[in-house]
């Protein structure tokens, strides 16, 4: 059973989404104190995190830096806010997917389950761990890439993106087809949100000198490209 922690201080919508959770057999826990949100994140360990943007004391965004500074768990955001610029604020501090309010549980659950599909069931049947692309040691597991400029962590979304586009380096993979395996269903998901993922990737590439080999074919998808050992 999955273990997911709530961070809303609405009870009321609290209390619905415990008892629509907890119906599909998640274990929904919530916050004894939002003014000390990482005490509860320690103790309960869980395996998905849904933030609210809008809390006491401190917002969502704030959480959810705190949280990537420890932990690679995933997170979902949710928002009565209209503004584009929260989606992409929270995508660049490593959400995995953001939900606007009011929603139809319906989307919720789809998100839910794509989400922790892609990370779990991603990281049980893997079968590749290492791969080495253009001198750096990609580590799909650990979710790190090394060469000689230095060793990056990326997000899972961000390792399952590159994931994909190195399983057919050199050729493009278009937008379509990265929104399917990385959501399932691209009904629920905004063009603008693989654009954010994508973009964020290729930012911590550049840290160590690979953001180049990254690259957009406007209207089509993306390509990563390799180059040739001679």
């Amino acid at each position: 059973m999955f273990k997911v922690l709530l961070i809303e201080d609405d009870v009321t919508l609290f209390k619905e989404m415990k008892e629509r959770l907890s119906q599909w057999s998640y274990e929904v826990y919530g916050i004894q104190n939002f003014h000390d949100v990482m005490k509860d994140f320690t103790q309960i360990k869980p395996d998905l995190v849904i933030i609210d943007i809008q809390l006491p004391k401190f917002d969502g965004f704030h959480w959810c830096r705190m949280i990537r500074s420890h932990s690679k768990v995933p997170i979902i955001f949710l928002s009565s806010r209209d503004h584009p610029t929260d989606m992409i604020m929270s995508m660049q501090l490593g959400a995995d997917d953001y939900v606007q309010k009011p929603f139809h549980f319906d989307v919720l659950i789809a998100k839910i389950q794509a989400v922790l599909r892609r990370v779990y069931n991603y990281s049980k049947e893997q079968q590749i761990q290492l791969k080495v692309w253009n001198g750096a040691t990609v580590d799909y597991v650990k979710g790190t890439i090394q060469n000689n400029s230095g060793e990056i962590e990326l997000t899972k979304n961000e390792i399952f993106i590159l994931k994909i586009l190195l399983e057919q380096s050199n050729q493009i993979v278009n937008r379509e087809e990265l929104i399917r395996q990385l959501w399932n269903d691209e009904r629920f998901v905004s063009d603008n949100t693989l654009t954010v993922n994508v973009n964020r990737l290729r930012k911590r590439l550049e840290e160590i000198g690979l953001g180049q080999f990254i690259e957009t074919k406007v209207g089509q998808g993306y390509i990563a490209k390799e180059e040739e050992i001679i």
